[in-house]
């Protein structure tokens, strides 16, 4: 595929594609330069009624029913090796949708890779307990599917979250409708179009594109979907959370965050200047997980940031497909929201001390491209210290205590990941001890993936948690029985 040709792609249910009205579409763009990759359908409550509906026929099939857990993890297996067949396809695919690094996008491949083979070792081995009541009684528990799973899927990691999405579904047994990201659809489309090979009963997965309030608030809606899971922003959070409560219905949600590094005097400056820039340039700052806050010990803070100011100036910016360092971030709407943070900073009088404004890339007028940036001495209550940007935009604020450097990682409405830089071990163990956060890394930041790694947040992070083992708890309903003899 080159980066100019044109393609449509429908939507996947029951086994099928389908276009259904011609009229009724999205079109898809390279955020690099604005050209136009492809065309989906604009899926609406027809769409998902269907899906749903196909997903419930193959869930409840004899087919489905009697293929034994090793075999769903067989398939699994099969599905991780397909996608590393696929590595350059999905990788180049994934960049020109989303506009990240290629170097990057072939991590995710890799990362969806795990996913599937993570969830197929675990496929048959989802067991249960035997409860010890009284002489004459056998009581046990197993753990079953809890039935159709709609997954809401975002924009900045597609390749990633619609391959654990669709692993631990299959591995737990149950049924999936996806509603990818209508701006970034594609490589979620392609996973689904990989997997037509395999012995999977048709309608076990199925995706509707789609905008996310139609696609997305009928699928959160439908009174047979048994469990939701969504990534996203908080306001939409709630709207899928209140959709799903009419029906009783258990979500899971992973709302974003405002992660703090809390960097100490005594760590490896070295390692914490490297991790500090990765985890707010990657994917140009659009994770969930980005090291957006810098919290520094006072006495290292004239030295430390002079050091990252210069290592983000030497960063190269321009079309992920050429393996910049920085791509652009998704679109216009992006762009002007994250420049709306930094100009309600600078009419506030926060000094900038690198970046700030667009970057113009040659040929790509189109592109939405945002220098790194570093906000110095941020009050901890202002509005760029607390909201999530979710652009390549980094805060500074100091601490002269650990007692402080804590109150002020616990300081924002959010609790996802945190980082602790420092060589005294006992230090390292009281700070995350007291952190307000679902993950919390020391002397590193971010795990390749994560993939075994229990995901999730504190506070409006959201709550449930996604990847690893604990994640078959949001997709499997326990049974009680008691037997008499």
């Amino acid at each position: 595929m080159k980066a100019t040709d044109v393609f449509t792609v429908g939507c996947y249910i029951g086994g099928k594609w389908t276009f259904p009205d011609e009229t009724r579409i999205i079109e898809v763009k390279n955020p690099a330069d604005g050209s136009l990759i492809a065309r989906v359908p604009r899926g609406d409550q027809e769409e998902v009624d269907l899906a749903v509906q196909a997903a419930k026929k193959a869930f409840y099939s004899e087919e489905w029913r009697v293929l034994q857990p090793y075999k769903r993890g067989k398939i699994l297996f099969e599905m991780a090796e397909m996608i590393r067949q696929h590595k350059k396809e999905l990788a180049r695919l994934e960049t020109l949708n989303v506009g990240k690094p290629l170097n990057q996008a072939e991590v995710d491949v890799e990362v969806a890779a795990r996913y599937f083979e993570f969830y197929a070792g675990v496929a048959d081995k989802i067991m249960g307990e035997t409860i010890p009541i009284e002489s004459g009684i056998i009581d046990y528990t197993v753990r079953e599917p809890i039935g159709i799973v709609g997954h809401i899927i975002p924009w900045n990691y597609p390749l990633q979250i619609a391959a654990r999405s669709i692993a631990v579904s299959i591995a737990t047994g149950n049924a999936a409708v996806l509603k990818p990201a209508e701006d970034t659809p594609l490589t979620t489309l392609k996973l689904v179009e990989l997997m037509e090979s395999l012995e999977l009963p048709k309608g076990i997965v199925n995706v509707v594109t789609g905008y996310g309030h139609e696609a997305g608030a009928a699928l959160s809606a439908h009174k047979e979907i048994n469990h939701i899971t969504f990534t996203g922003s908080v306001e939409t959070g709630k709207r899928v959370m209140e959709a799903a409560a009419q029906n009783i219905v258990p979500v899971t949600l992973e709302l974003g965050g405002k992660s703090p590094n809390i960097v100490f005097a005594d760590c490896n400056e070295e390692k914490a200047l490297e991790w500090v820039l990765r985890s707010i340039v990657q994917n140009a700052g659009q994770t969930c997980s980005a090291g957006s806050r810098l919290v520094i010990e006072k006495s290292i803070k004239e030295t430390f940031v002079p050091k990252l100011a210069a290592a983000m100036e030497k960063l190269t910016i321009g079309p992920g497909i050429d393996n910049h360092d920085l791509g652009p971030v998704l679109s216009k709407k992006q762009f002007e929201r994250i420049q709306s943070f930094i100009d309600t900073a600078k009419a506030d009088g926060i000094h900038i001390v690198t970046g700030g404004k667009r970057a113009f890339v040659e040929n790509c007028e189109y592109g939405y491209y945002i220098q790194p940036t570093i906000l110095d001495n941020v009050p901890p209550n202002h509005l760029v210290a607390q909201e999530e940007i979710f652009g390549p935009v980094l805060t500074v604020t100091t601490f002269e205590s650990e007692d402080e450097a804590i109150v002020l990682a616990n300081s924002t409405p959010y609790g996802l990941v945190a980082g602790v830089w420092t060589e005294n071990v006992g230090r390292a163990h009281r700070v995350a001890n007291q952190l307000q956060c679902g993950q919390v890394f020391i002397n590193h930041y971010g795990a390749g993936g994560g993939v075994p790694m229990p995901f999730g947040g504190y506070k409006q992070s959201g709550f449930g948690r996604e990847k690893g083992l604990e994640a078959i708890r949001n997709y499997t309903q326990v049974k009680n029985i008691a037997v008499k003899y």
